[in-house]
């Protein structure tokens, strides 16, 4: 593959992109699952001697919030809880979410895959303030959901999103409801039907995403992403000027697509989000992506997903929606 020596000015800090601080903290709270979905490496991930069923410590998580609260005040512009597994299956995900809306001075959300909301806890969620949950999906019809979303009913998980939705209208909380779907070809003659029935449904948006490899965990995905891009020149993930990851293990790392522990940087017990943010670690990280050089980066130099990512300048992303649901929050 091609790489890039492009040092063009689009690929740096500015608008949304700081120095200083992230302008996402990825909030990766557990490694348990209760689907096994089959664009996902989950199912082989929890058959590794990688897999230990982790929960993220609740202290590291309000140790983060504080950093948000005050070193990213103004700069950060979204708290996102998501996981390698179920968010909703960490026993303590209400409380974090309630001490990040009350603490972190920006935009708060979840990822779940909705399987779990049942009534008491669509009402504990609402309570919280979270500012969007975003629930994935992947079909409309039943036999095409448990292809993909292996081990779940869509009537169960469709009830449960359309409770959501109705009680966010009736309470009149602040939260709105985001309805997510990976194209892919098992459903990819859905796409349509799906935007269809969930935007009459009430949600606030219905997001459509690119199949990824997930970092080339995905290997089938990952090898006809690299057919793809063999003879294109290589240009920066967005990801080392964006995010961190703090994951169920209490690391730092950079790629919310890790599966093999490969882009952990440090102990977040010992550091903090903006020592390792304007650090070393996260200056020879971008010095990779700009140069192309990626000997020392071996995760990095194996992902075919950096064609997935998208800069500010190049069009609409998640960083997009979340703006604009900000403009009306």
């Amino acid at each position: 593959m091609a790489v890039t020596t492009d040092r063009s000015p689009h690929y740096a800090f500015g608008g949304r992109l700081t120095a200083a601080f992230p302008s996402q903290l990825i909030i990766d709270t557990t490694e348990v699952c209760n689907l096994a979905c089959t664009h996902c490496p989950h199912p082989a991930f929890k058959q590794s001697d990688r897999y230990a069923a982790r929960m993220l410590e609740p202290e590291l998580v309000a140790k983060a919030v504080g950093e948000v609260a005050a070193a990213g005040r103004g700069v950060v512009q979204q708290v996102r809880f998501t996981s390698e597994g179920e968010p909703l299956a960490h026993r303590q995900i209400f409380a974090m979410l309630a001490d990040a809306v009350a603490r972190a001075g920006t935009f708060v959300s979840l990822t779940t895959n909705g399987v779990l909301l049942t009534e008491p806890r669509v009402e504990r969620l609402l309570a919280t303030g979270v500012h969007m949950v975003d629930i994935s999906i992947d079909a409309v019809e039943p036999d095409t959901y448990a292809r993909i979303r292996v081990g779940g009913t869509l009537a169960i998980t469709r009830a449960n999103v359309l409770r959501l939705i109705r009680r966010s209208h009736e309470s009149a909380a602040a939260t709105r409801v985001v309805v997510s779907y990976v194209e892919q070809p098992e459903n990819q003659h859905e796409t349509g039907a799906f935007e269809r029935f969930w935007r009459d449904a009430g949600a606030a948006d219905v997001v459509v995403r690119r199949l990824h490899s997930a970092a080339g965990a995905v290997i089938p995905v990952a090898a006809v992403m690299r057919r793809r891009t063999a003879a294109v020149e290589r240009r920066p993930c967005v990801y080392p000027w964006e995010r961190v990851v703090l994951t169920p293990r209490g690391t730092l790392a950079f790629c919310p697509a890790d599966w093999t522990h490969g882009s952990s940087l440090a102990d977040y017990r010992t550091t903090t989000i903006a020592d390792l943010w304007q650090g070393p670690l996260y200056r020879a990280l971008r010095s990779a992506h700009l140069t192309g050089d990626y000997r020392r980066h071996g995760f990095c130099g194996q992902c075919p997903d950096w064609q997935e990512t998208r800069w500010p300048h190049e069009g609409a992303s998640y960083a997009t929606l979340v703006e604009q649901m900000r403009g009306r929050a």
